[in-house]
C-alpha cells in the first residue's frame, strides 16, 4: 500500500519591506515570471505581484528561502486579481489571456 502525506503542507508567508521607493525586500517569493528595469513579475504566498519602477536591478533571489532583493526606483506594486473572469490579472493580460 502507498504512504500518502495528508498533512497540510506549511504556506510561505509573505512580506514587503520597502525603504525609501529605492529598497525593496519581498518574502514569499515562489517565482520570478520575468524582469528588466521596468518591470519584476513574480509569483508570491499571496498571487501573482508586478513590481513597477526605474533602473530596477534585481540584488538578491533566494528561491528556496523565498526572498527577493531589488534596488533601483520602485513606483508601484501591484497584485494580481483575485477575480476571476473579468479579464484575469497582469500576467493573463501580459500572455494574451
Amino acid at each position: 500500500m502507498a504512504f500518502v502525506d495528508d498533512r497540510a503542507r506549511p504556506t510561505m508567508s509573505h512580506h514587503i519591506i520597502l525603504e525609501e521607493r529605492e529598497q525593496l525586500v519581498v518574502s514569499g517569493v515562489e517565482e520570478v515570471e520575468s524582469f528588466d528595469e521596468n518591470t519584476i513579475l513574480l509569483t508570491t504566498a499571496q498571487g501573482g505581484l508586478e513590481i513597477q519602477g526605474e533602473g530596477l536591478h534585481i540584488e538578491k533571489l533566494s528561491l528556496d528561502g523565498g526572498d527577493l532583493k531589488v534596488e533601483g526606483r520602485v513606483n508601484a506594486l501591484l497584485y494580481e486579481s483575485d477575480q476571476g473572469g473579468r479579464g484575469g490579472g497582469f500576467l493573463a493580460r501580459l500572455l494574451g489571456g
